[in-house]
């Protein structure tokens, strides 16, 4: 059995989870702005409460994106740090993929379309379809404006919708079976996520861990 780590800190939601010895238990709390004083001590308590040393943990997952600019380089920077001292390799997992499979966890939905709040009027956009008790990607994730979110070409069946981006309404004209405008991407579904991408081999060194903003002006300079 594996021991795997995983956290978030993409959005207002602070959550971390562990995978040991086939049990998972994790802690999640929204409090916008304190990531980075919450998350380590966080994580502290979670391995004590398992009975768990870092030195156990064989992997730890992240999400890296997209989300907030502050909270995607404090996931990275803590991941990095742990994973550097502890020589483990790391798993980064889309935030959007974590909201889909949330909705499955949650909502049974096997077809979901997520969408973060981007701001600058803008949503975080991409679309999921369940594959044996996995949310994958289906077309591209994208940062776009509310009206032009669409669902994959061809698509058929019932939809549901999960997040922030949401919150934008009628602007978005997507048609939905239901929907869960306050949903926050949650560390046990990123680790479910984290869980097949480990089977797969997908694991990378920690060097290689990358934000993904999906916003380029975002996340390189402008040329002078």
């Amino acid at each position: 059995m594996s021991t795997l780590l995983a956290l978030d800190t993409a959005t207002e939601a602070c959550s971390v989870a562990l995978l040991h010895d086939g049990k998972v238990t994790s802690h999640y709390e929204v409090i916008p702005r304190l990531h980075a004083q919450k998350l380590l001590p966080m994580i502290q308590e979670l391995l004590a409460n398992a009975g768990v040393t870092l030195q156990q943990v064989e992997a730890i997952a992240f999400g890296r994106g997209p989300g907030a600019f502050t909270g995607v380089r404090i996931a990275i920077g803590v991941v990095q740090g742990l994973a550097f001292a502890l020589e483990r390799p790391v798993l980064p997992v889309s935030n959007l993929a974590v909201l889909a499979q949330r909705a499955l966890r949650e909502h049974g939905a096997t077809q979901v379309a997520s969408a973060i709040d981007a701001r600058m009027d803008e949503v975080y956009w991409g679309c999921y379809q369940e594959v044996a008790g996995e949310m994958r990607l289906v077309g591209a994730e994208a940062v776009l404006p509310p009206e032009v979110a669409a669902l994959p070409e061809g698509s058929s069946g019932d939809w549901f919708g999960a997040g922030t981006g949401l919150g934008y309404g009628e602007r978005i004209a997507v048609e939905l079976s239901g929907q869960d405008a306050g949903m926050l991407p949650h560390a046990v579904d990123l680790l479910t996520l984290a869980q097949f991408a480990w089977e797969r081999g997908e694991a990378i060194v920690a060097d290689q861990a990358q934000p993904v903003y999906l916003r380029d002006k975002v996340a390189t300079p402008k040329a002078r």
